[in-house]
């Protein structure tokens, strides 16, 4: 599991962590310029959803099992398909560029990429060792 790699001592040494931070600024800063009458929607809802990111990899940190680890990543994963959306909606209501939308996107995947294989480790600790 990613976080129980010696020089990972707090969930802010996840690279998970730091990638997913990443894309919350990068929505927190590319909202800021959008329509006021879009702060209780879209702006809230890709707001909370890239809150949650971070918020679910930290929490899975913190836990004690693989089980509830794998859970939280894939809430985690959850979280940023959801952005995903958010941004496409973005996107095609003309608050982001296609160049804007692309480098998020490319963001995202690659969190989603980390989190699949933080799951894929977590799995691979649950096994017992074949070696004798």
């Amino acid at each position: 599991m990613e976080h129980r790699i010696s020089s990972v001592k707090d969930y802010t040494d996840l690279v998970t962590w730091k990638l997913a931070r990443e894309l919350r600024k990068s929505v927190y800063d590319l909202s800021r310029r959008w329509p006021s009458d879009e702060k209780f929607v879209l702006v809230a809802q890709l707001r909370r959803a890239a809150i949650s990111i971070t918020a679910n990899i930290t929490e899975g940190f913190g836990r004690f099992t693989y089980p509830e680890h794998i859970q939280f990543c894939r809430q985690a994963r959850g979280s940023v398909m959801e952005v995903r959306d958010h941004l496409t909606t973005a996107l095609d209501a003309g608050y982001l560029t296609k160049k804007e939308w692309l480098d998020l996107d490319k963001l995202a995947l690659r969190v989603i990429q980390v989190l699949n294989g933080s799951i894929r480790s977590a799995r691979a600790q649950q096994q017992p060792s074949r070696a004798t």
